[in-house]
């Protein structure tokens, strides 16, 4: 059940970063549950390989580059959903960043309970 909240809460900061960020896109509120989702997909099955892949490059520049990980992937979810676009690398880092501290607030007043 928990998961499936944080899916909507994800897709609600979704909307609510696409109404901040110049750069982001989102059609529909469908679009914005399919986005939340396959950011879940590419976060749990990709990120994980990218960082140990990236583990020099990732200690070497103390951590700053999982920012560009995390834009990458935003960067993928943009290709692979239709109706979310991401006019750049530099949207989609802003967005990873937004989408980071959404997340940490809004799962936060979830796991008080």
């Amino acid at each position: 059940m928990k998961f499936i909240l944080k899916m909507l809460l994800t897709a609600v900061a979704v909307l609510i970063i696409e109404k901040i960020l110049p750069g982001i896109s989102v059609d529909t509120y469908s679009t914005a549950i399919w986005v939340a989702v396959i950011i879940g997909i590419l976060y749990a099955l990709l990120k994980p390989l990218l960082v140990v892949l990236t583990l020099p490059v990732t200690i070497l520049t103390l951590g700053l580059f999982l920012f560009v990980i995390n834009a990458i992937l935003i960067l993928l979810t943009g290709n692979m959903v239709d109706g979310f676009t991401v006019s750049g690398f530099w949207s989609a880092l802003f967005f990873s960043i937004l989408l980071s501290v959404f997340q940490s607030v809004l799962y936060g007043l979830i796991d008080k309970e």
